[in-house]
């Protein structure tokens, strides 16, 4: 029994192929998807998104956040952004980070505020998969 799995944003489809599991960081906690999975429909925050096939490596992306839809033999990932997390450059996502920490410093007001800390939130995600992906974890 397998899933078909389609990952998208803006710039189009990242991902499309079968799965027997996938692994989204939804915005209640991490949700482990497998094949007759009843349906759900939720938001991601900024995290990974592992797709399992049986046989293969697993296939592993960052999300900037978005929309998880699950119907029992697909799973559809609209995300803002995204990309393979081998893909994700860890100096640039080092500095983006810091950029994020110091728009927060400096935010006037609640608007600043919420968008540094989004974007503060964004990169810290980016930052943390990346790391943990060269430590081999």
């Amino acid at each position: 029994m397998k899933l078909h799995v389609d990952v998208v944003s803006a710039e189009g489809q990242i991902y499309s192929g079968s799965a027997s599991m996938v692994f989204v960081a939804a915005e209640l906690g991490e949700v482990g998807i497998a094949p007759r999975h009843a349906p759900l429909l939720t938001r991601i925050r900024p995290g990974q998104v592992r797709i399992q096939q049986d046989g293969k490596d697993e296939e592993s992306f960052f999300v900037s956040g978005g929309i998880l839809e699950v119907q029992p033999h697909l799973v559809t990932v609209m995300a803002d952004t995204a990309e393979r997390a081998a893909d994700i450059d860890e100096a640039a996502a080092e500095k983006a980070k810091q950029r994020a920490e110091e728009a927060l410093a400096k935010a006037d007001d609640r608007i600043d505020m919420a968008r540094a800390q989004a974007e503060l939130a964004e990169a810290a995600a980016r930052l943390s998969l990346v790391k943990k992906l060269r430590s081999g974890h």
